[in-house]
């Protein structure tokens, strides 16, 4: 099923022009409401009249995370206050939180975009969908809340916490769609089975993940530990939040909403623009934001443009599910090192969980990496030699995919701390700045 075919289905001549004059229009109103923004052009030596086709936007600097902090709280609204109906913000454990306004017309948007994943991933409004993101200013929830509701589905928003209320409610109320982050829902999974209740047999078909960067491997593991199919979406609270691109039940890619978002690929070194099928980092225009517009924000996600109609019927682009971040990239004694690729070795052995940590510090001058990571409960058997040998493996896999050598931890089941949100796989122990 496809819920808005107009737009989803639609010929990419045809998008390309409305995307063009969207873009024109969101370029204007930014230089004549937003002071940033033109002084920003002006610096550059654009204005919006020096768009003519969709690739002149590379004449326009680029957005990032730090000028909306910058401009805290209200700095970059486009519109009066009193046409702004919500406000959200990230939690601002680094400094000033960033803040993102929305419009009346910016809260029909985000539901019509959750619309449409929602529908990918194979929901209708036969479903009980059990929302366990954290409500509050965080994005995740509400946003994929009033999407849910606008295809009629029954939305249980039992939020993130009290894991063992959630699982009686997910039982008793017939939950048919999970919606969470992966990791918070695999440990969902664990809880389940301390309570007697195999998920498996729950009636949960399908669940749509987001939030925070998770392999294909652990798509696997949360469809094994669920018996559900696993979709993934993205979004950035700055953009909009989640509802920028999902899963369709091909999974081959997720369908970007082009009629609201223009995605460009590269260089993260350069800024240079890359081609379809390379590599680089997503850039990302909105085109009808109306409380805060984002041009040409950089969001240091890596992944791939692909432009091939898809066999589910949609011809949108579709973006490679996203494979890390350049600001978590890890630079170990010289080896860029990608929590992702660590995640990939791990979830392909057997016996280990998909709960892990990785601690980086020094050792004099030299830098270390040690990657913790829980046995699965069958695997936990004590005996010295197994645990030596899945060590070894381990270490020897790592350094085939990172070319580092790193000190590998086996930890007993259900050791490493559980998050209810996003999960803290990192810790940086080395001093900054040199001190």
């Amino acid at each position: 099923m496809i819920w808005n075919p107009r737009f989803e289905c639609m010929d990419r001549e045809e998008m390309r022009a409305l995307q063009l004059a969207r873009l024109r229009e969101t370029l204007a109103r930014v230089y004549d409401r937003v002071p940033f923004y033109r002084e920003s052009f002006d610096r550059a030596g654009v204005k919006p009249a020096d768009l003519e086709t969709l690739e002149d936007i590379r004449k326009f600097p680029f957005t990032v995370k730090t000028d909306l902090r910058d401009h805290y709280p209200y700095g970059l609204f486009a519109v009066l206050m009193k046409e702004v109906v919500r406000l959200h913000a990230s939690s601002g454990t680094t400094g000033k939180p960033i803040v993102v306004g929305y419009t009346k017309n910016d809260l029909e948007t985000w539901a019509e975009c959750i619309a449409r994943i929602v529908t990918m991933a194979g929901v209708t409004a036969s479903d009980v969908a059990q929302v366990t993101f954290g409500y509050g200013l965080f994005t995740g929830a509400f946003g994929l809340h009033y999407g849910l509701e606008k295809v009629g589905a029954t939305v249980v928003p039992s939020s993130s916490g009290n894991s063992e209320k959630t699982i009686m409610l997910m039982k008793d109320f017939g939950a048919t769609a999970l919606i969470g982050t992966p990791s918070y829902c695999l440990h969902l999974a664990e809880v389940a089975m301390e309570m007697g209740i195999d998920p498996v047999s729950l009636p949960l078909r399908v669940g749509l993940f987001g939030s925070e960067a998770w392999s294909e491997k652990m798509r696997g593991e949360l469809e094994r530990a669920w018996g559900i199919k696993a979709t993934d979406n993205y979004g950035l609270s700055e953009l909009m939040g989640p509802g920028v691109s999902g899963d369709c039940e091909r999974f081959s890619g997720m369908h970007i909403a082009e009629d609201h978002f223009l995605v460009e690929i590269i260089d993260p070194g350069t800024g240079d623009p890359l081609d379809y099928g390379q590599k680089g980092e997503v850039v990302i225009t909105t085109l009808t934001k109306e409380a805060i517009p984002m041009v040409r924000y950089r969001t240091r996600d890596i992944s791939v443009l692909n432009p091939a109609p898809c066999d589910c019927g949609r011809t949108t682009v579709r973006m490679r599910k996203v494979t890390g971040r350049t600001d978590d990239m890890l630079i170990i004694s010289g080896v860029n090192v990608f929590p992702s690729q660590i995640e990939s070795v791990l979830m392909g052995v057997e016996g280990i969980a998909p709960h892990y940590q990785i601690i980086v510090g020094k050792k004099g001058l030299l830098d270390y990496l040690e990657v913790q990571v829980e046995l699965t409960p069958e695997k936990f058997t004590g005996n010295f030699r197994d645990l030596e040998e899945l060590e070894d493996k381990l270490r020897r896999k790592l350094y085939s995919v990172l070319s580092l050598s790193a000190k590998v931890r086996l930890l007993e089941p259900k050791s490493l701390e559980r998050s209810t949100g996003k999960a803290k796989r990192v810790i940086d122990n080395r001093p900054k700045n040199g001190l």
